[in-house]
């Protein structure tokens, strides 16, 4: 399994205070070397993205305003996503990393792959939105569709928050297979991703929403897993993107799900089985959200844990 760590990809954040900052990815890492998951991974570094690598699925326009505020240094590029200086290139780093991933997994390299700084899933097509500048997600389904002939594809996130920028881009597209379990957005941010949200026009079946309540337990997580698996069952995606959030667990300071690393753990795993059986094991993982730090290091450590053949849940240090 390859694993990317590297300065360029930690240096995605906000500083001052804001909820998702530079040393996300540090919280991750530190535990990631002392725990026994090292002996079984491949590290490999970050790559710089191009503007034509956003532009599988952002526009030109938006790509150049991102570039140019990135030149001023200050401003902000919606309500929640501050400019520094640099964003643009450090943003880069980010889809270029990703779509490193996607070419060595479809290459036959490796099979999985976790980019820990990644999973920004609220970026649309023309605007940044909820800390997210580029939709990596999104990038990554269009680069397997144009670059590799991919398109049979499931996104399964368990992130918090719904992953509105991927969904609505996708909402009529039927080859884009979709599953979302995340708090209500009666009650977070975006507000959207109700359960009849399921597609549109030859779309319509192949996305499932499930928001839960404030305060959801693994046990209405899990009591929903048959529901998840029926609707896997039906498909037969040729290649998995995980979204796998860290902020869906209990203690994060922004949402309000009461999720264990379980969670995480058990998603994994039963994806990675699915995988093996539908589409030769291929699924890349994306760390997501999260803002807990030591939530970020358990939920994380416990994705790769399950995606990793033969391996049982255990604590972030073991």
């Amino acid at each position: 399994m390859y694993i990317y760590a590297g300065e360029a990809l930690a240096r995605y954040g906000f500083g001052e205070g804001h909820p998702l900052g530079p040393d996300r990815f540090n919280a991750f890492w530190q535990a990631f070397q002392r725990s026994d998951l090292v002996k079984r991974s491949t590290i490999k570094m970050p790559v710089q993205g191009t503007a034509e690598d956003a532009q599988l699925f952002h526009s030109a326009e938006y790509v150049r305003r991102v570039r140019l505020l990135s030149e001023l240094g200050v401003g902000m590029l919606d309500l929640d996503t501050p400019v520094f200086p640099g964003i643009y290139e450090t943003a880069l780093v980010v889809v270029g990393t990703v779509l490193d991933a996607v070419n060595e997994i479809v290459q036959g390299h490796t099979t999985e792959a976790f980019v820990p700084i990644a999973g920004l899933h609220h970026a649309s097509r023309t605007a940044s939105a909820g800390f997210c500048v580029f939709n990596d997600c999104g990038v990554a389904i269009e680069a397997l569709r144009r670059r590799h002939r991919i398109h049979r594809i499931l996104y399964i996130d368990i992130d918090a928050h719904h992953a509105d920028g991927v969904f609505y881009a996708f909402e009529q597209d039927p080859d884009l297979l979709f599953i979302d379990v995340h708090e209500d957005g009666r009650y977070l941010y975006p507000g959207t991703g109700s359960a009849n949200e399921c597609g549109s026009g030859a779309a319509r079946g192949s996305k499932l929403n499930i928001p839960l309540p404030p305060g959801a337990t693994d046990e209405l997580f899990f009591s929903y897993w048959p529901k998840i698996a029926g609707f896997m069952e039906r498909q037969r995606p040729e290649f998995i993107l995980l979204q796998c959030g860290a902020d869906s667990l209990a203690g994060d300071p922004i949402t309000h799900l009461q999720f264990s690393d379980q969670v995480h753990y058990q998603t994994a795993k039963r994806i990675h089985d699915y995988a093996q059986a539908t589409c030769g094991g291929r699924v890349l993982a994306l760390g997501g959200g999260g803002y807990n730090r030591a939530n970020i290091a358990s939920a994380w450590l416990q994705t790769i844990r399950g995606l990793l053949p033969g391996q049982g849940a255990n604590s972030p240090g073991s």
